[in-house]
């Protein structure tokens, strides 16, 4: 008896996998952020989880571009660190493996917003 195969149908494709923060991470994002919403400087923010990062962009109003991207790349882990913080335009501010030692940027006066 031969046996018949069923026709090809085609697999579901898995969900892309989306990078995203977890809960110890997001404690200190949004703790950094109380601080300076509290201080003045910062007054919206958003997150977003992409296929390569996770980003936490914070805003001084909410229609305008991001003050500071805080970047996590898994795929960046061993080499340059996962973490990084961004200025507007790209520039990057500190780079590492620890998100505490990064949010460190942040400590500074000298990255006080000027009207």
């Amino acid at each position: 008896m031969a046996m018949e195969t069923a026709p090809h149908t085609p697999q579901p494709t898995p969900a892309t996998a989306v990078v995203f923060f977890d809960r110890r991470e997001l404690n200190q994002l949004l703790g950094l952020y109380g601080r300076m919403v509290s201080a003045g400087h910062w007054r919206d923010y958003a997150i977003d989880g992409l296929k390569e990062a996770a980003v936490f962009s914070v805003f001084r109003r909410s229609s305008e571009f991001p003050l500071y991207r805080i970047e996590k790349r898994p795929a960046l882990a061993r080499r340059q660190g996962a973490w990084s913080v961004l200025a507007h335009g790209g520039l990057v501010l500190k780079r590492g493996h620890d998100l505490a030692q990064v949010l460190k940027v942040f400590d500074r006066a000298r990255f006080a917003v000027v009207d």
